[in-house]
């Protein structure tokens, strides 16, 4: 990860000190991130890429931004509880979300803080370094379990070199906790053709994840649309 990404990381990471006083722990922290950083990606794939929303409009990250005390905890929590709702990649994030950040005024600096960046605009691998990066400080914040969830990336880039992944193949991760592994493999696979229905196939059925938590389900779903894996 490049100095800027790591800075990123770290900005991003020091508000997790102050909720910590709150008594919100670095895992629920990370979690609230992912809900708050897909509605701010989802509203710059439609402003800078020109992809429609796939979130209904009263809900989508502008709702938020203007909103301020107990008004934006409750649509922020009336958000969470409709995305739950929905199917596809959208339901598996926001799963049994339940709002943790109940200092309304905690919430806006949060909002604020990811608004100030543009995410979409950088690369795909760069946003997946930057949410890795979070999961990696998670990891080694808690001490006690964490750390089954997170795989450093040079271990696991080794592992799918001897794996050796082909094209037309599947690889699930039957216990894939974050996922780390399965955006490796994704792009190890992908190098391999130029054909696009292969690649399509490859990004949106051949990489699959399971875990029993739902909560690291979520971050999983979250760490492979940052990749640009899944639908």
């Amino acid at each position: 990860m490049s100095t800027d990404h790591t800075a990123l990381v770290a900005k991003v990471w020091n508000y997790a000190h102050v909720l910590r006083d709150q008594g919100i722990g670095y895992g629920d922290y990370v979690e609230q991130i992912t809900f708050l950083l897909f509605l701010k990606m989802d509203e710059e794939r439609s402003d800078l890429l020109g992809e429609g929303s796939i979130i209904p409009p009263a809900y989508q990250w502008a709702s938020l931004r203007e909103l301020e005390g107990n008004e934006l905890r409750t649509h922020y929590e009336e958000i969470l509880a409709k995305l739950g709702r929905e199917k596809g990649i959208i339901g598996t994030i926001f799963k049994g979300a339940i709002n943790k950040i109940t200092t309304p005024a905690n919430l806006k600096k949060l909002i604020g803080l990811i608004d100030d960046e543009t995410w979409i605009g950088i690369g795909v691998d760069v946003k997946g370094a930057i949410y890795e990066g979070l999961l990696e400080r998670n990891a080694s914040e808690v001490k006690s379990g964490a750390g089954q969830y997170f795989t450093p990336r040079p271990l696991i880039d080794a592992i799918i070199t001897v794996l050796d992944p082909k094209v037309g193949e599947t690889v699930c991760g039957p216990f894939c906790g974050t996922g780390g592994f399965l955006p490796s493999a994704y792009e190890h696979m992908k190098t391999q053709t130029q054909d696009k229905e292969k690649i399509k196939k490859l990004r949106e059925h051949d990489i699959k994840g399971i875990d029993l938590v739902p909560e690291v389900a979520r971050l999983c779903a979250m760490n492979l649309y940052l990749h640009g894996i899944g639908n």
